[in-house]
């Protein structure tokens, strides 16, 4: 069943963002922010002949803003901007990046500061709720001023024009798509196109996103680490409470908790406690994993606060003021949203080049305290794990080249009035890639901790022999070699699902 009607012109929260954006929720726009739209948008008509030129209203756009435009030519205008910047090209953009991206810009325009017509704001919550999915191209935007293309895509389907992707996965032409939808074109008016376009919305929705199946592979990464010390019979004492507070950053605090809860009670650790005297220490990978995943939780506390100030803004320009002045202003950059973009890529693939250690050391016989050379059944005829760390070692490598920040860089369009711009929405692009081989090397992790603790024989902790117990429904234990892609890929969907999460979540509480 889907969640309940989204009111976007209420106050929203990232879980309202990914209602609409994954679960398929419905939107509403309530009788007060109709009239806050109302308000503003009786104010550009007044302005339209006015003497005095107002960006966006009665002039051109970008490096055209000093030309003024006779009234009769504002309705093409419009249009011909939404033609014109509706220039993506590329693979095309995920359904749910759009319809989180056409919320948040309906959610501003819903705000009262834009000036769009109150119909405008209808049109746009019909067209998200039928289902029809505007077809975007993933190259065009460059951040600044906000999301242009991607957005000018969504408009121009608003218009009938452009191209859609049908409830059932049908590519059809916006005309037709609308017309099976019952919905009508939209002729627009002054200022109407910029406040369609002008917006970070693209990134933001998926920032939003991103932090959310952060929150699902942080804390499995933390039930990896905790597999991976079992399976070498690491030293728990690492994880105590009073080492953690000496150091008290909240992240690190929350994994180190969550790793030795998923400890307690297992033999293997105690099996590591009785060679003590031979092993003072762990391997970095193992003993400094708190630290690690902690700094990737505090990193993701400061981008949800982020995301959630641009969830309270209202982005566009130029805008209506709260006391119905038309101004422009510079909110439309998107270097704030860009920042934190790329700080979790940097530290996803901090993460997950930890995960591909531990795994590496239990493969290696100099390391992984005698059990078989890359947990091989026969070694010398079977290659046992060998190949899904080399998956992993490919996946980790392209992960730290998406870590190079996106938004470090700019190139200057518009005839360089747009001489600085963000690049936030490939900061984005590149994130979604990131967290999509995070989830592959936890799984691979975790696929192989699972077989080095079953070839030890010996029990580990119950929220882990529970994990174990799941995956074995769907992925084989220790044998012979086989066909491994269809268990890294059941790994990979096991982790990035929550599945393997929710059944550590009912033995034990974790963070």
């Amino acid at each position: 069943m889907n969640p309940a009607t989204i009111d976007v012109g209420a106050p929203l929260t990232p879980h309202d963002i990914i209602a609409v954006a994954r679960l398929g929720a419905q939107v509403s726009v309530g009788e007060d922010a109709m009239k806050r739209v109302k308000r503003a948008s009786d104010l550009v008509e007044s302005l339209a002949d006015d003497p005095n030129p107002h960006y966006g209203i009665s002039t051109g756009f970008g490096a055209l803003a000093s030309t003024r435009v006779p009234r009769d030519h504002r309705v093409a205008l419009q249009h011909s901007l939404i033609r014109s910047h509706a220039a993506s090209t590329g693979p095309r953009v995920e359904t749910e990046v759009i319809r989180a991206m056409m919320t948040l810009r309906l959610k501003t325009m819903a705000s009262g500061h834009t000036g769009v017509r109150p119909e405008v704001v209808s049109a746009y919550a019909d067209l998200l709720n039928s289902g029809l999915v505007p077809i975007v191209g993933e190259y065009g935007s460059l951040g600044c001023s906000g999301d242009l293309a991607p957005l000018a895509h969504c408009a121009l389907v608003l218009t009938g024009e452009g191209t859609v992707l049908t409830p059932v996965g049908d590519e059809v032409d916006a005309a037709t798509g609308l017309a099976h939808a019952g919905l009508t074109p939209v002729s627009l008016r002054e200022k109407e196109g910029l406040a369609l376009i002008n917006g970070t919305d693209g990134m933001l929705g998926q920032l939003i996103m991103a932090l959310a199946d952060l929150d699902v592979l942080v804390p499995t990464a933390d039930l990896a680490a905790a597999m991976s010390v079992q399976a070498l019979c690491g030293i728990d004492r690492v994880f105590a409470p009073d080492l953690q507070a000496l150091r008290p950053h909240p992240g690190q605090g929350i994994s180190a908790a969550n790793i030795l809860t998923l400890l307690d009670g297992s033999d293997l650790i105690q099996a590591g406690r009785e060679g003590a005297a031979k092993r003072v220490q762990d391997a970095y990978s193992l003993r400094c994993a708190p630290q690690v995943h902690g700094a990737v939780r505090d990193t993701m506390t400061h981008a949800l606060q982020v995301a959630k100030v641009e969830l309270a803004s209202s982005v566009d320009n130029p805008v209506i003021t709260d006391d119905m002045r038309v101004e422009s202003n510079g909110n439309f950059h998107g270097a704030p949203v860009a920042y934190v973009l790329d700080f979790l890529a940097i530290a996803a693939a901090d993460l997950a080049s930890m995960s591909e250690r531990r795994t590496d050391r239990m493969l290696d016989p100099a390391r992984n305290r005698d059990l078989h050379p890359f947990l091989a059944d026969d070694p010398g005829v079977d290659s046992g794990h060998m190949i899904a760390q080399y998956t992993q070692a490919g996946i980790v490598s392209e992960m730290k080249r998406l870590a190079v920040p996106a938004s470090v860089d700019s190139i200057p369009t518009s005839a360089m009035q747009e001489d600085h711009v963000s690049m936030g929405w490939s900061a984005a692009r590149k994130l979604r890639r990131a967290i999509d081989g995070m989830g592959a090397v936890i799984g691979i992790e975790i696929l192989t901790a699972a077989r080095a603790i079953q070839m030890r024989g010996v029990d580990p902790s119950k929220p882990v022999a529970d994990v174990i117990d799941r995956m074995r429904r769907t992925i084989p234990g220790p044998g012979p070699d086989r066909y491994l892609a269809p268990e890294i890929d059941e790994a990979h969907r096991l982790v990035a699902s929550g599945e393997l999460l929710e059944v550590v979540r009912q033995s034990v509480e974790v963070g």
